[in-house]
């Protein structure tokens, strides 16, 4: 059986990341969402083990010791991570997992997994990211302005990236990132088995 492949989506605060991950697993019934792990409090809607698992600071850190996490970070005052079992799992089973995770996570992983898929999802505009911060109504007027302004870091990082995707919409946004999962898996270097067997007589198909 083949591996499954990792997708790491990165993008500023509020382009609108957790929107698109959601169409894109409803959509692909072999992509599995990472569940993230956070110490932050949960927003309006959010549901412990639907968005996050939701955790005390002290039960993350214990985690940390026992080196639970595949990435972790502390991003605006909270802790994140990548629980490492649920992805491992998944990848060995064939299934695709998709990581929402922030620059400082993916660059971490980067150092793990250099050949999986890295896309920043931009927004159409930074007035339009700012509108979208500020729609959310859950911070106060002077993290609005932090969060707005550690976006352009944030941006920065697009470099370190394989792939961008535009959030101008979350259907097209989706549809594009579907599109280069699917490129992905038909590469060359992500089908040795199949160009093997294809030698043998067999009948193939790419991942």
């Amino acid at each position: 059986m083949s591996q499954g492949l990792l997708i790491i989506l990165s993008g500023p605060s509020g382009v609108g990341k957790g929107t698109v991950c959601s169409l894109l697993a409803s959509k692909n019934r072999n992509l599995y969402f990472s569940i993230s792990m956070t110490t932050r409090p949960p927003r309006p809607n959010e549901q412990n083990g639907v968005s996050y698992f939701f955790v005390s600071e002290e039960e993350f850190k214990k985690l940390i010791e026992n080196d639970s996490f595949l990435e972790w970070a502390k991003v605006y005052g909270h802790y994140y991570g990548t629980p490492r079992s649920y992805v491992s799992s998944h990848i060995m089973k064939g299934k695709d997992v998709l990581l929402e995770i922030d620059t400082q996570g993916a660059n971490k992983i980067k150092t793990y997994f250099p050949d999986e898929i890295f896309i920043f999802l931009l927004p159409p505009s930074l007035q339009e990211l700012k509108r979208r911060i500020m729609e959310r109504g859950t911070e106060l007027p002077a993290k609005i302005e932090e969060r707005y302004t550690a976006s352009f870091l944030e941006i920065k990082e697009v470099k370190n990236y394989d792939y961008i995707a535009i959030n101008d919409s979350p259907e097209r946004a989706a549809e594009q990132i579907a599109a280069i999962i699917e490129a992905e898996k038909c590469r060359v270097k992500r089908n040795r088995e199949l160009l093997e067997r294809l030698r043998r007589g067999d009948h193939i198909k790419c991942l």
